[in-house]
C-alpha cells in the first residue's frame, strides 16, 4: 500500500511540485534495520536538563518541557501530518523524532537514511505536500515522502542541486556553512549561503554576488531557474515568510572582532528581490567597516539596514513566525527566533529565546521570551538554535549544546 501511495504521489510531481521527473528507484542498500542509531529517551541526562528547564523564565502562563533528546538539534522541520520531526545538524546526520502516543514527549529518536552519507545536513524544510529538502553544505537532496519512509534505512533521493554545485567547491570551507532551506509563497527553495570570511575580500565580491555566497538563492523546486534573491548578508541561518504579507524575513550574524558591543546583529525585513543588506561595507546595522578600507570606500548599492538591531554576538539564528491560535493573541504573526549566545564578547549574552512583534506599518520590536540557559556564573546551559511550530500550536526550540529539543505551551 504504501509503494502504490507513493507512487501515485510522484506521478504527479510534474503537476504538484514541479520536481524532476527523474525520482530515482527503489533501490536497496543492504543495511538493516540494526544500522540505525537510537538515542536513549530519559536517563540522567534527560533528568539534568529538566532540571536547567525549572530555571527558565517565561512570561506568565507558559511553561517548558523536555520534548526529546537529539545530538547536535538544530534546524527543524515537522513532517505534514504531524507525525514526525526531522532535525538537521551541523555534522553529518539527521535525526527522526517520533512521538507517536502524542503526549508531547518523543518516544524515539533515530537517524534518518544510514544508508546515506550527509555533509553538514543543517537546513531541511517540509513542502506542503509532502516533499522533504535537505540543505547541506554543498548540495541539496529532496526525498519523497520521507514522513512515511523513515522507518528503514533506505529512501529515495533526487538531487536537485548536485553535490559540489551549491557553491564552487573552491570556496567551501568549515565556517559559516551551515544552510537553511524554505519554500516561499511563490513555491520556490530558498537556500541561505553565509560566506566563509569574518569580512569579504574584495577580491571575492564579483563571484560572490554572481553565485549567491553572502546572499540567500532562489529556485525552482527542480532546482530550475536559480538566481540571487538577496545581497549583502555576512552568514543568515534564520528566515521564514511573513504568513499576511508574503515578506521574507531573516536574522544575519554580523562582523567579529570589533568589539563587545559592536556592531549589533540583525533582523532583516526584505520587500523585494535584488535587496542589498550592507555587507561588507556595513559589519551590521549602520557599523561600518574598516577592514579592506570597506570604511573609507564610497558604498556602491542602496543599503537597506535592519527592521531590528539587536545585541552585538549574541548571534540570532533560527527563526518562525507563529501561526497558531493557542497562544495569547498578541502573539498572532509574531516572530519567534533564537540567540544561540556569544563566543567573543568578555560579558556573554544570549541563550535565549526572543519574541518580535510586528505593528500595521511593518515596524518591528523584539523582546526576551525565555531566557535563564546563560547562568549565574556566566555558563552556558543550553545555547538555543531554532524554533519550530507545532500543529497543536506549541513551539519547539532546538539546542545544540545540551543536544536537546524542547517544547513551550500555554496554559493560560
Amino acid at each position: 500500500m504504501k509503494l502504490k501511495c507513493l507512487a501515485a504521489c510522484l506521478a504527479g510531481l510534474s503537476m504538484t511540485a514541479t520536481v524532476s521527473a527523474d525520482i530515482g528507484v527503489f533501490a536497496t542498500s543492504g543495511k538493516t534495520m540494526n544500522d540505525h542509531t537510537f538515542i536513549e529517551q530519559g536517563g540522567k541526562k534527560a533528568e539534568n536538563i529538566k532540571k536547567i528547564l525549572a530555571n527558565i523564565k517565561l512570561p506568565a502562563g507558559f511553561k517548558i518541557d523536555l520534548y526529546a533528546l537529539v545530538p547536535d538539534a538544530r534546524d527543524m522541520a515537522m513532517a505534514p501530518q504531524g507525525t514526525v520531526l526531522f532535525v538537521g545538524t551541523r555534522k553529518d546526520k539527521v535525526w527522526v523524532v517520533s512521538d507517536r502516543d502524542r503526549d508531547g514527549v518523543a518516544d524515539e529518536v533515530k537517524d534518518f537514511a544510514p544508508s546515506l552519507s550527509f555533509d553538514v545536513p543543517n537546513g531541511v524544510t517540509f513542502s506542503k505536500d509532502g516533499f522533504l529538502y535537505i540543505a547541506e553544505r554543498n548540495q541539496v537532496r529532496m526525498f519523497p515522502a520521507a514522513e512515511f519512509f523513515y522507518e528503514g534505512p533506505d529512501v529515495v533521493a533526487v538531487d536537485i542541486v548536485a553535490k559540489g554545485e551549491l557553491i564552487p567547491v573552491e570556496e567551501e570551507s568549515y565556517n559559516h556553512t551551515a544552510r537553511v532551506v524554505d519554500i516561499g509563497p511563490d513555491n520556490k527553495l530558498y537556500i541561505s549561503l553565509g560566506q566563509p570570511f569574518n569580512v569579504a575580500p574584495p577580491e571575492k565580491l564579483d563571484l560572490y554576488n554572481q553565485v549567491g555566497i553572502g546572499g540567500i538563492i532562489r529556485m525552482d523546486r527542480d532546482g530550475s531557474n536559480r538566481e540571487v534573491y538577496t545581497y549583502g548578508v555576512r552568514n543568515s541561518v534564520g528566515q521564514d515568510f511573513h504568513p499576511v504579507t508574503g515578506e521574507l524575513w531573516w536574522t544575519d550574524n554580523q562582523v567579529d572582532g570589533m568589539g563587545d558591543d559592536i556592531p549589533p546583529g540583525e533582523l532583516n525585513r526584505q520587500t523585494k528581490a535584488g535587496q542589498h543588506f550592507g555587507h561588507p561595507w556595513y559589519g551590521g546595522g549602520k557599523t561600518r567597516v574598516a577592514d579592506f578600507g570597506y570604511d573609507q570606500a564610497k558604498v556602491p548599492v542602496d543599503v537597506v539596514h535592519p527592521a531590528v538591531e539587536t545585541t552585538a554576538h549574541c548571534a540570532d539564528l533560527g527563526m518562525v513566525f507563529y501561526t497558531g491560535n493557542k497562544f495569547p493573541a498578541k502573539y498572532k504573526n509574531a516572530i519567534f527566533s533564537a540567540q544561540h549566545g556569544s563566543w567573543n564578547r568578555t560579558e556573554p549574552c544570549g541563550a535565549r529565546v526572543m519574541v518580535t512583534f510586528i505593528d500595521k506599518d511593518g515596524k518591528a520590536k523584539m523582546e526576551p521570551f525565555a531566557e535563564g540557559w546563560l547562568n549565574a556564573n556566566k555558563e552556558y546551559d543550553g545555547r538555543p538554535m531554532s524554533v519550530a511550530q507545532m500543529k497543536d500550536g506549541s513551539i519547539l526550540v532546538s539546542d545544540d549544546y545540551a543536544g536537546a529539543i524542547y517544547r513551550i505551551s500555554y496554559e493560560g
